[in-house]
């Protein structure tokens, strides 16, 4: 497991079960009785994703995301491990597209692989997992719909809400009305409803909603923040608002 250690270096805790489990057994063998995981019951809403449990949750999605219309390219590999090099760093692009490699090796029970994600994973990792997946999914800058409906899957099985789904979604492919649908709101709310939604979308997104996984993943998250806060300003200025 040394070669992991840099991406899964924060405890791997409850995805060592499950489906997860079954797809990283191959890689690990025996060195799974070994690792240093947490058992851990499914979320209560008190106990917060380790950070190597959500980068084997992500890598596990990024799988499925790329497999979804039948065949991997060495291209579409290489813009995915570009990508996680600008989010993470050179080392840890570089292990986790090694362990990358392997998974996409493997059948992947997406429902099933969902189901344990949501039911251990807390809602803002959650959400940052699907931050994440967009990014990967137009890292080429093109929008696969394929792609595109195995996220939507994914957000599903995840129970993320139909408002955030489609909040973050227009953070990578921006719709009509977009900087409103960022801030969850319709176009005809009022200034005062404006701000109160730039209020309380600052606070769902803000990085410190993820510190616990981490510095990297922490940075990763401030692009949201960042998202939510152009919006804000694009409406500030479209509606001469102070």
């Amino acid at each position: 497991m040394g070669r992991f250690g840099k991406w899964i270096g924060g405890g791997l805790g409850w995805v060592m079960g499950g489906p997860i489990g079954g797809l990283l057994g191959f890689l690990f063998g025996s060195l799974i009785d070994s690792a240093t995981t947490e058992t851990q019951a499914p979320y209560e809403g008190k106990r917060k994703t380790t950070p190597g449990a959500f980068g084997v949750s992500l890598l596990v999605l990024i799988a499925a995301v790329m497999k979804a219309d039948g065949k991997v390219v060495k291209s579409e590999l290489e813009y995915v491990k570009q990508y996680l090099k600008m989010q993470f760093g050179q080392e840890i692009a570089a292990e986790a597209t090694l362990l990358l490699r392997d998974i996409l090796k493997q059948d992947i029970p997406l429902k099933d692989v969902c189901r344990q994600i949501a039911d251990n994973m807390d809602y803002s990792s959650r959400l940052q997992l699907m931050h994440l997946l967009f990014g990967v999914s137009i890292a080429d800058s093109n929008v696969n719909q394929i792609e595109q409906s195995v996220i939507e899957k994914i957000a599903e099985y995840l129970r993320i809400s139909d408002s955030d789904f489609v909040s973050i979604r227009n953070m990578f492919i921006p719709e009509t009305d977009s900087a409103y649908k960022i801030l969850e709101i319709e176009r005809s709310a009022s200034d005062e409803e404006v701000k109160k939604a730039y209020r309380r979308m600052a606070m769902k997104y803000h990085p410190d909603k993820v510190s616990y996984l981490g510095e990297d993943y922490k940075k990763s998250a401030g692009e949201k923040f960042r998202k939510v806060q152009e919006a804000y300003e694009k409406i500030k200025k479209e509606r001469n608002m102070s």
